[in-house]
């Protein structure tokens, strides 16, 4: 059964925030990624990263990925990497539907600008590489999603009531 919700989208685009909104609209089980694999691996996202590379970090990402396969009813908050691999993006699919949340790279910027949680924006954290990685991304997004909803300018219960409706 394909009941699971999968968030997907650029970092700072909204996915955590929406996915809490969600989850209290319809009281489905939350599971947010970084925060499962910092807790499996005893290590922040950065310490992962910096002490076992990308590659292991986005291994740890797909294993979970299959492990959702097994569950139903939940709402996943996935990183921002997660669909650009299509290995990921199979497994979402065969559990449940892949909401992709796109924000401007602006938006991006107002609300990651004070977080250090996120590796691959550290020493860059400026609109024009925002918006280059973006621009690497969407694509895989795109083709990922089956819903796409535009987070700028909305609080994160019209969102999650919107993602309901076109769910």
């Amino acid at each position: 059964m394909r009941n699971n919700i999968f968030l997907i989208g650029f970092m700072g685009a909204g996915k955590s925030t929406v996915a809490h909104a969600l989850q209290e609209i319809c009281h489905m089980e939350l599971v947010e990624m970084d925060e499962r694999i910092e807790a499996c691996e005893h290590m922040t996202i950065q310490e992962i990263f910096a002490k076992k590379g990308e590659d292991y970090f986005r291994t740890l990402e797909t294993q979970l990925l299959l492990d959702m396969e097994r569950k139903q009813g939940c709402i996943v908050s996935c990183g921002g990497g997660v669909p650009m691999r299509a290995c990921n993006i199979e497994a979402m699919r065969r559990s449940g539907r892949i909401v992709y949340l796109s924000a401007r790279p602006q938006t991006v910027l107002e609300r990651v600008r004070d977080s250090h949680t996120r590796p691959l924006l550290e020493g860059k954290m400026n609109v024009e590489y925002i918006e280059a990685l973006m621009r690497e991304r969407r694509p895989k997004y795109l083709a990922a999603a089956d819903i796409t909803v535009e987070t700028d300018g909305k609080c994160a219960q019209e969102i999650g009531e919107e993602i309901l409706q076109k769910v």
